[in-house]
Order: C-alpha cells, then sequence, then structure tokens
C-alpha cells in the first residue's frame, strides 16, 4: 500500500490514522465489556435485594401455615390479622407506603376513578375502593377510588 512517490508526512498520518482506528476499536471494546459487567452486576444485584426480601416474608409465611393448621380454632381471626400486621411491616421496612387519599383532592398520578357520586365535594376522593401503594416515592399501583361530581354538572 506505500508508495515510493508517497511523502514522509502523509506516512506519519496514515500511522497515526491507524493508531487512533486501533485505539478506538480498544475503547469500544472495553465500553461493551463495561456494559456486560454492569448488567451482571444489577442483576446479581437485583437477585440479592429478592433474595433479602423473600427471607423477610418466611416467617410470614410460616404463620400463614401455622394459622391454615389452625383454622377451626376460635383465635384464627386473630392470628390472621397479627399475619397481616406481620406481613404489613415487613413491607413498610422495604419502603412500601399506603397512599393516603380519602379526602383528598383527586390525583391522577395517584388515583383512577372508578365510580362518581354527586357531592358537594366536587374533585374530592369520596371512598377508596383498593388501596394504592408506593416505594421510593413512585407508585406501584394506584388507589381506586369514588370521587364527588357536582351536582348538576
Amino acid at each position: 500500500m506505500t508508495d515510493k512517490n508517497e511523502k514522509p508526512e502523509e506516512k506519519a498520518e496514515e500511522k497515526k490514522v491507524e493508531e487512533l482506528t486501533d485505539s478506538l476499536k480498544r475503547i469500544q471494546a472495553e465500553f461493551e465489556n463495561y456494559k456486560k459487567r454492569v448488567a451482571k452486576e444489577n442483576s446479581e444485584f437485583i437477585r440479592c435485594a429478592s433474595a433479602d426480601l423473600i427471607k423477610k416474608l418466611l416467617p410470614v409465611l410460616d404463620s400463614f401455615e401455622q394459622a391454615i393448621k389452625n383454622r377451626e380454632s376460635k383465635e384464627f381471626v386473630k392470628g390472621v390479622e397479627l399475619i397481616f400486621a406481620q406481613l404489613s411491616s415487613v413491607l413498610a421496612d422495604a419502603g412500601l407506603r399506603k397512599i393516603d387519599c380519602e379526602g383528598k383532592c383527586f390525583d391522577p398520578f395517584c388515583h383512577e376513578v372508578l365510580l362518581q357520586e354527586e357531592s358537594d365535594k366536587d374533585g374530592i376522593v369520596l371512598e377508596e375502593l383498593q388501596k394504592g401503594y408506593a416505594i421510593s416515592g413512585n407508585v406501584l399501583r394506584t388507589s381506586k377510588v369514588k370521587i364527588g361530581k357536582k351536582k348538576g354538572g
């Protein structure tokens, strides 16, 4: 590819272009390896976080199993209430929060309207039909609600 008539400056420029091309290829390969490593680390982190939450839920599962064995007992309802409190506590410790909505202004980001009822409280949540939940400020599930609608409007 070298020509006898090629000037030394052209050879130097050609060599520099080859060096830069090789350097770019190495950097691209390193970046691809970095992306794969980060994806693997994220996957491992999610797996460990899931395992940690499941480990915390195992006592709740045990409690349910014990309650089912004793379902004929007169303390069955109280046991289920205790299990519900236990589960709520584990989920709250994991960052889960209920979305407070009754008596609040309708917010389409947190609430889903299932019913409307004529009321003086236009656009106010009158009743929560299903609880909504958020974690770290992000809505996991909207609250299903009934809102007030201005009479005659």
